[in-house]
């Protein structure tokens, strides 16, 4: 994968705070090969945003982010249960 990356230092500081997750870390769940891509609806207004729900190390990581131009722009990223639901659902994973 060849992508590009970028973020805001301070959303990426402020995220690690609150859900222990770096933006670095986040870019992993891009490398996953059955990782999901959704809309996400409900943040859209401006811009158009997505979902990434993808396998990382620590399990699945859900990370919101937008296109700019060619390069991906985090937004947020951590592990929650519905993103891990959506990806299993997807995947056709059977716990």
């Amino acid at each position: 994968m060849s992508a590009s990356f970028d973020w805001d230092p301070d959303k990426d500081a402020e995220n690690q705070r609150k859900h222990g997750v770096s933006f670095v870390y986040a870019q992993g769940a891009f490398l996953d090969p059955a990782r999901v891509i959704a809309r996400d609806m409900g943040h859209s207004e401006a811009e158009q945003r997505f979902y990434c729900f993808g396998q990382v190390p620590d399990g699945i990581l859900t990370v919101r982010f937008t296109y700019r131009g060619k390069v991906i722009r985090i937004i947020g990223a951590g592990f929650w249960r519905r993103g891990k639901k959506l990806y299993e659902i997807r995947n056709k994973i059977h716990k």
